[in-house]
């Protein structure tokens, strides 16, 4: 049903922008045949309006990947550098939020570890909504920050670091068996606001992947029993997205698995100060409002690195023919 739903919504919007486009095309050919300019300038302004929405929606026909429709996980960690590096992490987990929320996506705190003066070490957002994991699937990588640190009384330019990993959340159709003698289990005390019941029990559950070393930890509910099954489903969706990157690799030839998110392999740059930049090193996209990047407008961002995830090469969405 769910399928029959998002076909019914996608094969209704293309007959409702054709029907548009007819209609401004009429309207065009009335204004000219009467003299009527401000009739005209209607037609051509509903056309490219039209020309928008179109452009938006063939972004869409690019999320057709196996998990694309699912709901999504979404990491964030603070890098070397303190202080300076957490309030980072904090900014680019509100950015993330912020983009969510404008979509109209769920957002649910999964995890959350504070730094010792400001902003935070990790977090685990997942984003409820479809096609969320397909929309944000490109943005798994290093994020760099340059401005003058709010933390530093010299008032010095500092350059900062964050990484985000994205994976999709598994659902129900989808079976991934985890032997539990290569897990460890860890329990420990939740850190963070929830009342004096999360602070003073071993609530927060922490599973660590032995064979290929991945970490999940969830301390969102006041139960260790629901921490525990929903980190347990956060490392079968990690596991299932380790296979869809090695299915990747393997027909593409490209070399995209975790471990090339280092600090040498920078996905984007956010300049604050001297200048205002934000720019893809993907892409080459960029903007000269960072304030609006981290405020959540980050769609142009995402559609360039999806159209060149599937057709290669950079540029702008229009670019797609």
């Amino acid at each position: 049903m769910r399928e029959r739903t998002e076909l019914d919504e996608a094969i209704a919007s293309i007959k409702r922008i054709e029907q548009d486009l007819a209609d401004a095309v009429d309207l065009i050919d009335l204004g000219e045949a009467e003299g009527d300019q401000e009739v005209v300038n209607e037609g051509e302004e509903t056309i490219r309006a039209l020309s928008v929405e179109a452009a938006r929606r063939q972004v869409e026909t690019l999320l057709s990947g196996e998990a694309d429709a699912n709901d999504t996980f979404l990491e964030v960690h603070s890098g070397a550098g303190g202080t300076e590096s957490q309030d980072w992490a904090l900014m680019l987990m509100r950015m993330y939020t912020r983009w969510a929320e404008r979509r109209g996506f769920k957002v649910e705190m999964l995890e959350l570890t504070d730094g010792e003066e400001a902003g935070i070490k990790s977090a685990t957002l997942q984003i409820k909504g479809h096609n969320a994991y397909g929309w944000t699937k490109t943005e798994s990588g290093v994020h760099r920050l340059v401005r003058i640190s709010p933390f530093d009384s010299a008032a010095r330019r500092h350059t900062s670091f964050a990484s985000v990993w994205v994976y999709p959340v598994v659902d129900d159709r989808i079976q991934i068996d985890i032997k539990e003698s290569d897990c460890r289990v860890d329990t420990f005390r939740a850190s963070g606001a929830g009342g004096q019941h999360i602070n003073k029990t071993d609530s927060a559950v922490r599973i660590t992947h032995i064979p290929t070393n991945i970490v999940v930890s969830c301390q969102s509910e006041r139960s260790q029993h629901k921490n525990r099954a929903t980190a347990w489903n956060m490392l079968r969706a990690r596991l299932y997205e380790l296979e869809l990157k090695k299915r990747e690799e393997k027909a593409s030839a490209e070399a995209a698995s975790k471990t090339d998110i280092g600090w040498g392999h920078q996905l984007r740059s956010y300049v604050l100060q001297p200048y205002q930049l934000v720019k893809d090193l993907r892409t080459g996209v960029t903007s000269g409002t960072p304030s609006d990047v981290l405020d959540g407008e980050i769609d142009p961002f995402l559609e360039a690195a999806l159209a060149q995830r599937v057709y290669g090469g950079g540029g702008d969405v229009e670019d797609i023919d």
